[in-house]
């Protein structure tokens, strides 16, 4: 009989092979890395506590034919403890064989002893779940923001995407680029108010929490599970080399942060912005003349409520990806935190920080 249960470690071999299947090239096999990090991501990151833990479904033949990654978080609101389930990748090896094994892999997720449950990357047909097991979108923490810094560039580099070819006039882009940069203010003209700073991933990280205790329900990390993840989100080889920066005002006193990753001419893809309160639009100028000033042609990255209200005005323009972000709990003032905002969420509270998305394991 088809059953749920809790992720083992001699299951990781299949779950890496779904994951093959489903995400990437189902007529090879999973890479060696890609199923030790697996194993690492889901039953040995700092922080791992056993009774929120990875599900699998086993059909009838005790075969693995579905899975949904689930990681654990302490978090605080005001000044409670919170156990958290931030939910990843949700996926079933065949519908029609087994059409309601995702929907009972999400009951059992929700169902388990966490306070609050949430993923960053439902697609629609699992949005869908949430919300009939009475879950709510984050419809400001569902966005991706664009900022367009060197136009021809970027259109000449989104056209290569799909035309081969059209990389072969970005030569041309470039110059029309040094044009308008002379006669338009494409970017601004200096970091404004604050200044930005190269710094380490261990001076990020100590950053992180002065910069987010603002925020009613923030993290709690455990014992060297910030530095893990930062670790993990250092490696996008698909994406750049990464960047870490302190923005500072002129005393030199710390207000915000970000980490991005930048390929030479390309459009640098932001993981987070840290900022205090009534410094995010300082912050994100800082942002965008450093990611300028190291040659980007753009800026993309994921919404917080906190950085929708400064982004008008700023050139920024909005979409809607194919993941949205959802939060699940028995206790409704903890979905209404979220829901207005209050909650530290995306980027390295979420399951952008993983080397899942944007490296190569092969």
């Amino acid at each position: 009989m088809a059953e749920i249960r809790p992720l083992r470690p001699e299951d990781i071999g299949d779950v890496a092979q779904l994951f093959q299947t489903v995400f990437r090239d189902p007529a090879s096999a999973p890479p060696p890395g890609l199923v030790s990090y697996l194993r690492r991501l889901y039953l040995e990151m700092p922080g791992f506590e056993p009774e929120v833990h990875s599900l699998v479904h086993e059909d009838d033949a005790g075969a693995i034919t579905g899975f949904i990654g689930v990681n654990m978080l302490r978090m605080r609101y005001r000044e409670r403890s919170l156990l958290a389930a931030v939910c990843g990748s949700l996926m079933v090896k065949d519908h029609e064989a087994a059409p309601m094994a995702g929907a009972r892999l999400l009951r059992a997720a929700l169902a388990g002893p966490q306070d609050l449950t949430l993923s960053g990357t439902a697609n629609a047909v699992s949005t869908r779940m949430w919300c009939s097991l009475r879950s709510v979108t984050l419809p400001f923490y569902s966005l991706d923001w664009t900022r367009i810094i060197r136009p021809a560039s970027f259109a000449a580099d989104k056209a290569a995407r799909t035309v081969k070819a059209a990389r072969f006039i970005m030569p041309v882009a470039r110059g029309i680029d040094h044009i308008l940069r002379r006669h338009t203010a494409l970017v601004p003209a200096r970091q404004g108010s604050l200044s930005a700073s190269q710094i380490g991933r261990e001076q990020f990280a100590a950053l992180v929490e002065p910069l987010t205790r603002h925020y009613t329900i923030r993290p709690d990390w455990a014992d060297g599970q910030l530095d893990a993840i930062l670790a993990d989100a250092e490696r996008k080889s698909l994406y750049g080399e990464v960047v870490f920066c302190q923005a500072t005002t002129t005393a030199g006193v710390p207000v915000g942060a970000f980490l991005y990753h930048l390929r030479p001419g390309g459009v640098a893809r932001v993981l987070q912005v840290l900022a205090r309160p009534g410094q995010a639009g300082a912050v994100l100028d800082c942002l965008t003349y450093d990611a300028a000033r190291r040659g980007a042609i753009g800026l993309r990255g994921r919404t917080q409520p906190a950085l929708v209200e400064v982004m008008y005005g700023r050139r920024m323009f909005f979409t809607y990806p194919p993941a949205t972000s959802v939060v699940h709990s028995r206790e409704a003032a903890l979905v209404e935190a979220c829901r207005a905002g209050d909650i530290f969420f995306n980027g390295l509270v979420g399951e952008d920080w993983s080397r899942l998305m944007g490296d190569r394991f092969d």
